[in-house]
Formats: C-alpha cells, structure tokens, sequence
C-alpha cells in the first residue's frame, strides 16, 4: 500500500520519549518511507494542564517550535521523505483544556489526538471529551486498546464515542508488540466496527509498526479497512473532515480468548 498518513509519533528530536536527535528522527522517516508512509504528523506528549498556565505554556510550546525547525531544516535537505506536519499527543490531565493553539492540534484543524493520565480510563471520562466537541474541536483517543481498566463492555470506551471521540488503534497492537490484552482488545475494538484510525505511534526506535499491521490485515481479507484506516480516514484529518466508517474485521478467535481476557466476568457479557 502507499499513501499512507501517520498522525501519531514521536520524531520531533529531543522533546520526550521519542527521536533523541535529528538523524534518529530521519531515520524513523526513511522506514516510513519504505512501508508507504507519504505524510508524516509527528505529535509531541504535552500535558493539557500546561494550557491553564501561560508562562509554562509559552516555555513548552517554544521547545517544540524549535526542534520542529530543526526537523524541518533537515526534511527539506533530503528528497524523497514523507511529507511532515505537526500536532501534539495532549495529555488530559485536566478536564477542561484550552486547544486554541494550532500548534496543540493536528495540523492546526480541528482534531487533536488525546490520552489519560496512567494508562487508565478515568471516571466519567466523556466529560473531558464533551467539553472538547463543545468548544468546536474534534478529540481522537490515542490507544484506547492499552488502557488497563476497562470493563467486559468497554462501557466506558462507549460513553467516549457517544461524547464524540473517534479512536486511533496503535499498529504494534495488532502484532502483540503492546501484549497479549492490548491486541486482543484491539482485535475486538476492530471486530465492533469502533476503530477509526490506524497509526503507528512511533518512537523513533525500532521499525515502525504500520506496514506489518498493514500486511496483516490485508492476509485476513480485510484490504478496503486497512485502506481505510491508514490512508482514506487518516487524510481526512488533513482536510478537516470526520472520518468514513470502517466494517467491523472478524477476529481471529472468540469466547476463549474473551474469557482470558477478562475472566469469569466476561460470561455475562
């Protein structure tokens, strides 16, 4: 496949957890390049509490500017890369936060990629991304597949996409890369039809994860949802627009892995 958009990776050098330095971040862009990848957002962890504090704001935001600069710069030296943009992976720590900024949100339109604190889904969750969708922006769920305390109905996954969030499934969840419960609740959010998004969440180490996951789903028949999760939805975001939906994927085994996965509680469900 090509004409892939990844929106969600680390690869502005220096900033967190992702590329560590310019030619670490080039090389993250040359895989992607090999798996297809045409567009590249690469979206930086940033707490939303920062936005109720200017001077730190003003302090992280500039830290970003300048290594974004720097990535730049050195996209341009070199032909043939992916083409990049930039956003942020906003950090709901507070429930109410200020994405004014185009530099917080997905190449400055209206979505903006979001997680917990902890890798937990909080009490009344939907509250944060209703406050959100209420101020005009459009809150995409980074890895809802990883978080560790959902119950047997995703009841609180499904309170979020009725506030209006849509999901964004990492691609190593597919591969197991994340373990064995992030896969299989990735494979049912996929089985349910509630997957939007496909990217990669790149940290500049290692392979990216995309064209793996890409491949896999192409072998389990399901070619037009790949398509549709990592180019057609993904691109969308670009121009401002929601995404189209995606037929459910059966997964691959049912009522034993279910049962692994979440026990005795789960023959209730």
């Amino acid at each position: 496949m090509s004409g892939i958009v990844d929106f969600h990776s680390h690869l502005i050098p220096a900033v967190d957890d992702g590329a560590r330095d310019v030619e670490a971040a080039l090389e993250a862009l040359r895989a992607f390049r090999d798996q297809g990848v045409t567009t590249c957002l690469t979206t930086p962890h940033f707490d939303g509490s920062l936005t109720k504090s200017p001077d730190a704001l003003v302090a992280r935001l500039d830290e970003f500017d300048s290594g974004w600069e720097l990535l730049s710069a050195a996209v341009a030296a070199e032909p043939g890369l992916p083409a990049i943009a930039r956003g942020t992976e906003v950090m709901l720590d507070d429930p109410d936060v200020d994405l004014t900024d185009e530099r917080i949100r997905l190449a400055g339109g209206p979505f903006v990629l979001c997680e917990f604190p902890a890798m937990q889904m909080p009490p009344n969750a939907e509250w944060a991304l209703h406050n959100i969708r209420s101020k005009g922006w459009r809150p995409i769920i980074a890895h809802p597949e990883r978080y560790r305390n959902h119950d047997p109905r995703l009841s609180e996954l499904a309170r979020c996409r009725a506030a209006g969030a849509h999901l964004q499934v990492n691609a190593g969840s597919l591969l197991g890369q994340h373990g064995e419960r992030a896969q299989r609740v990735a494979e049912l959010l996929l089985a349910l039809g509630w997957v939007d998004y496909l990217a990669s969440d790149h940290h500049a180490r290692g392979t990216p994860s995309t064209g793996a996951a890409v491949e896999l789903l192409i072998a389990r028949g399901a070619e037009q949802q790949a398509r549709r999760l990592t180019e057609e939805n993904p691109a969308r975001i670009l121009r401002g627009e929601g995404p189209l939906p995606v037929e459910p994927i059966e997964r691959r085994a049912r009522r034993s892995w279910w049962a692994r996965l979440f026990g005795s509680e789960a023959r209730g469900a």
